[in-house]
């Protein structure tokens, strides 16, 4: 597989897709794991993208190191620590279509509200709620480990705070580079990060790091409306493909886990 040249294609198309999504494109970072899963099972296309998110993490913090909401730091650790816990205490029970379908659906309800209340100018900033915070952050941490798919339940947790766009993506940057940190232990232990699997990821590594930097200059120039408009529509058209790419898993085999 690591001779193919296809695979190669496929692999840095992941690999810059993270790089983006790292930079503040979130729908774009949706694609990496299903982009790998055309080769390999979703679960050890996590396992070797995690090196690959984390070098993406250092230089997107590099760039949003000082952009960030303490308060909603502390909630999105306490909840996404508890939620990965979760993932690995489970992860020989999971079913991850049934999680994804889960997943897509309550993204796609969530973002629909958004972009009518948009429509209708009648968007409201809510205070910030620890212990909904705490329960969306558990289930972002958990999903997050079953298969980088952490982005639908923390947009959920986050948008309705009304935060600004830099500190948006630098508040998002930052907890789910602690995420990624703490995800080390459990995919070494569960054989998901193996010397072949990093041999690849190291490769990865540079394309994802120079798409970092084009993401985060699209976020700088991109008026902070059209943002988080841009932001709910990806949530949707994220949630769209989570829920696609669930019942298929279903359909191809009901017992994959």
């Amino acid at each position: 597989m690591q001779n193919d040249i296809i695979f190669w294609l496929v692999a840095i198309f992941a690999s810059i897709s993270v790089g983006l999504g790292k930079g503040g494109m979130p729908v774009v970072a949706s694609l990496a794991v299903p982009s790998l899963a055309l080769y390999m099972s979703p679960i050890v296309a996590a396992g070797l993208l995690l090196p690959v998110y984390i070098v993406s993490d250092i230089f997107a913090l590099i760039f949003y190191r000082k952009n960030y909401n303490f308060a909603v730091l502390k909630i999105g650790i306490i909840g996404m620590t508890i939620g990965v816990m979760f993932g690995w205490a489970t992860a020989h029970l999971v079913i991850e279509w049934v999680v994804t379908i889960l997943i897509g659906l309550m993204g796609l309800a969530y973002a629909t509200r958004q972009i009518f209340l948009e429509i209708l100018s009648s968007k409201k900033v809510q205070p910030l709620s620890k212990k909904k915070g705490i329960l969306w952050c558990m289930i972002s941490g958990f999903t997050s480990f079953i298969s980088h798919n952490g982005g639908p339940p923390w947009q959920i947790f986050i948008l309705p705070i009304g935060l600004t766009k830099s500190v948006y993506v630098g508040t998002s940057v930052i907890a789910f580079s602690y995420v990624n940190l703490i995800k080390i232990p459990p995919y070494y232990f569960l054989g998901q990060m193996n010397f072949d699997t990093l041999k690849v990821a190291f490769y990865l590594v540079f394309p994802a790091s120079i798409a970092v930097y084009f993401g985060y200059i699209f976020v700088k120039i991109i008026p902070e409306r059209l943002f988080f408009i841009i932001v709910s529509w990806a949530l949707l058209l994220i949630s769209l493909k989570l829920v696609w790419d669930g019942f298929h898993a279903a359909l191809v085999d009901p017992s994959y886990a």
